[in-house]
């Protein structure tokens, strides 16, 4: 009797351990990055870490960015995947230090001076253009942003909401910085007339363009390069005078999660070996000091815009306040 008692107790205890073991084992990591990004990530996570049980979910960057701020260190996330960098300022205090880690191999400009999280991609924009689309309709090609206020572009045109969307934010920033505060809102009013929507997410206006659904698109370069090699898309990269607009997004480990051993080895992976990968597949815009970008069809030599204050959180809550879409 004695005996299978003992028995009893360590199958209980193994239990608990495993329990134990497994409940820290699971990762959750919160991003505002792409599905095909996304999809590249968990596959390779699923490769490295077979044991552990990570779990990837997307949310807008706004959507994350509210909800980060709402939960503080009580979030059930333990690492944020990619967060634009002034909403991550924002929310600064309750990320883990970082101190410790090499920052050496990224430009020395993108690393934050208080160490809560590392650059992850430098997120750029173009005008995305189906050129079939608007040949189609006897359209010509836009080659500046007053272009598209043209009353024949009405219904053909799609941008990213900048209330909840990183990328719409940064075509907005550009216009403000280059002329000025009045004349930009007051330009988006105009083009709001034009647009057949303001889409939820960054992604949302290539996809667009890409079904046809629109003619013109103020997009990821980025994104739409890769619909171009990897479907053979007929769409076009153009840029305007005032160049690509861009905005820095960084990861983290939420304060406190980064005492389990699984979360830094999962987050260190991320930040060092899958942000190199994510820059040589999808993202080429150079976040790392030796860093070689040969996708094809990604453009080179682009004029960049005019960001001053893009990674300003009080700024972006000021405009965003103005912002009436």
């Amino acid at each position: 009797m004695k005996k299978l008692i003992y028995i009893l107790a360590i199958l209980l205890f193994s239990g608990f351990l495993f329990s134990c073991k497994s409940k820290s084992e699971e990762i959750l990591i919160l991003t505002s990055s792409e599905d095909f990004r996304i999809d590249y990530f968990q596959k390779r996570f699923i490769e490295q870490f077979p044991d552990y049980k990570i779990t990837i979910s997307f949310l807008t960057t706004g959507g994350l960015a509210s909800k980060l701020k709402a939960e503080g260190t009580s979030t059930e996330c333990d690492i944020i995947g990619e967060l634009d960098a002034a909403y991550l300022e924002g929310i600064a205090d309750n990320l883990a230090d970082l101190s410790s880690y090499d920052t050496s191999p990224f430009l020395d400009h993108l690393v934050p001076a208080n160490r809560r999280y590392l650059p992850v991609l430098r997120n750029s924009g173009c005008i995305g253009v189906n050129e079939q689309f608007l040949a189609s309709r006897n359209l010509p090609i836009p080659t500046s942003y007053k272009d598209l206020l043209n009353p024949e572009y009405k219904d053909v045109i799609t941008m990213a909401n900048p209330r909840i969307s990183g990328t719409g934010y940064f075509f907005l920033k550009n216009l403000v910085n280059v002329w000025g505060e009045d004349a930009a809102f007051d330009y988006f009013d105009q083009l709001a007339e034009n647009l057949l929507q303001f889409t939820s997410t960054g992604a949302g206006p290539i996809n667009s363009l890409l079904i046809g659904e629109v003619g013109i698109a103020l997009g990821m370069t980025y994104q739409l390069a890769t619909v171009i090699n990897t479907r053979n898309a007929p769409l076009s990269i153009y840029f305007f005078e005032e160049g690509s607009p861009y905005s820095i997004y960084g990861t983290a480990m939420i304060k406190g999660k980064e005492t389990r051993t699984s979360v830094r080895e999962v987050f260190e992976f991320y930040a060092f070996t899958l942000n190199r990968e994510d820059k040589e597949l999808f993202a080429p815009e150079q976040i790392f000091k030796i860093q070689i970008n040969n996708i094809p069809n990604y453009p080179q030599n682009v004029l960049e815009a005019d960001m001053r204050g893009v990674e300003s959180l009080p700024e972006k809550e000021r405009l965003l306040e103005r912002w009436k879409y």
